[in-house]
């Protein structure tokens, strides 16, 4: 099913669908049954991310930031997705790939438009803001979302931000 029948807002406007990049580096996987398999992980993550090497190569910044994408991404596979959830990340000279994959690809991500901050669903608002680089694509029987993360050390490519729709945000009254 393509993206236009899924609603009537085009999703490649609203999360690129483009390939998962190939980076080299060290490449760690696991497979996310549950949410509290997902909280292991983010420790696991978490230690891995803490090794000298990396740290000498990351700002805390960025390292929080990945653990926070890893989250997002993680929690919507679990929730909107299906099947079998598998997380990737590989530790490459400039920061991290991450690539969440799931067995529904007829779902694309579609960051919330219109709603309210307070009601939640804004992750893929953030992790366009702390990537940069991000997408999806399809494959046989899987979809990949993932986001490229830097390391902090280096100035920043120019990020997309601009390709996604602006969440809502609270606006006064026009009486007041």
């Amino acid at each position: 099913m393509g993206p236009e029948a899924m609603g009537s807002e085009p999703t490649h406007d609203a999360w690129p669908c483009s390939p998962v990049p190939s980076v080299p580096g060290d490449v760690w996987h696991w497979q996310l049954a549950s949410m509290p398999v997902v909280s292991r992980v983010r420790s696991d993550l978490r230690a891995r991310i803490a090794h000298p090497s990396v740290c000498s190569a990351s700002t805390e910044d960025a390292r929080d930031g990945l653990l926070l994408v890893f989250e997002e991404l993680a929690s919507n596979a679990l929730r909107h997705g299906g099947g079998e959830v598998r997380a990737l990340v590989v530790a490459g000279p400039g920061g991290w790939l991450l690539d969440v994959s799931d067995e529904a690809p007829d779902r694309p991500p579609i960051p919330a438009v219109d709603r309210d901050p307070a009601l939640g669903g804004m992750g893929l608002h953030l992790v366009a803001q702390l990537s940069s680089d991000y997408g999806w694509e399809e494959r046989p029987g899987r979809k990949h979302v993932w986001a490229s993360i830097p390391s902090g050390r280096e100035e920043p490519p120019t990020q997309r931000r601009s390709h996604l729709p602006e969440p809502r945000t609270r606006r006064a009254p026009f009486w007041d």
